[in-house]
């Protein structure tokens, strides 16, 4: 038997005041009381209650064990409906890890209506160059581009994603606009190193199309947004998320290069830790972000 049990019983015997009354409560004979209570007094080391032919009293270290126990079932019971409530209401703390550049342009404001909606539960947005470990950290979701390699994480994708070659205007018309992909050797390409892959390597597809690009440049970074202010500076071709061009390529501080070809494999999802039953402040997190995220297309403008 639990602990938690032997408290109820004992309680509820306390109650009684009978071992019939109280076999009858569980629905088992009275013989079965009294050994249950041999068993616990045994265990315990003490005597917890006075037997007489007709009735059973507390002795004085019976009436402590009652008194303590009914507090401590209490507690439980109280914890379990906290926690209970915790599926259903957002609250507690909530950390979470997204890149620098997603993070800032995007995942902080949603935090922020996040926080202004729910004021019970605790933000910790924490940013970085490449995806943290979840677990080690004990991070509760991450949000990460293009499909998990991890497969003991769960992860749900919330948006469609794609990644473009882009240029200045001023660049193309100095070097010249590339017309097919062998074309993008005889320019400076701007490298993102990131995520532990291939960096010099661009995966470009078109319908049933697919091809691996190796390319070449002057200039590559670890960040997202340096790699996007050389891109403005007019230092070469990149290959970037529409999430991060669109607003340049609308406004034509950027163009498309080479339109037909992209990177799909750049989906937008949140990953976590599995969990049989989320919490409140995860799931309705991820519920929030996928509803407030809009990933803008990049069109040409």
């Amino acid at each position: 038997m639990s602990a938690d049990s032997d408290l109820a019983f004992f309680v509820l015997l306390a109650r009684k005041e009978s071992f019939s009354a109280a076999a009858l409560a569980l629905g088992i004979s009275t013989p079965a009381v009294s050994k249950r209570l041999a068993k616990l007094e045994n265990r315990l080391g003490v005597r917890l209650m006075n037997r007489t032919t007709r009735r059973v009293s507390l002795t004085s270290e019976g009436e402590a064990y009652s008194r303590n126990a009914e507090r401590i079932l209490r507690d439980i019971h109280d914890l379990e409906q906290d926690v209970s409530r915790a599926t259903e209401t957002p609250q507690g703390l909530l950390r979470i890890n997204a890149t620098f550049g997603f993070g800032r342009e995007h995942v902080a404001s949603v935090v922020s209506e996040f926080a202004a909606r729910y004021p019970a539960v605790e933000v910790q947005l924490i940013l970085s160059d490449a995806p943290l470990n979840l677990v080690e950290e004990g991070i509760d979701l991450g949000i990460r581009f293009g499909t998990p390699p991890n497969s003991r994480l769960v992860s749900r994708r919330i948006k469609v994603n794609r990644r473009f070659l882009c240029a200045t205007p001023a660049y193309l018309d100095r070097c010249g606009t590339p017309v097919k992909l062998a074309d993008l050797a005889n320019h400076n390409c701007i490298i993102l190193r990131q995520d532990f892959d291939t960096y010099d390597i661009w995966k470009l597809q078109h319908g049933q199309e697919t091809a691996s690009i190796k390319v070449r440049g002057s200039l590559s970074s670890n960040d997202g947004e340096i790699a996007m202010k050389w891109v403005l500076d007019g230092h070469g071709i990149t290959l970037r998320s529409e999430w991060d061009i669109s607003r340049h390529v609308s406004t034509g501080r950027l163009r498309l290069v080479l339109p037909k070809y992209s990177q799909i494999d750049a989906d937008i999802y949140v990953v976590y830790p599995p969990r049989h039953n989320l919490s409140a402040r995860i799931s309705v997190f991820v519920e929030f972000l996928s509803k407030r995220l809009a990933a803008p297309t990049a069109k040409q403008g």
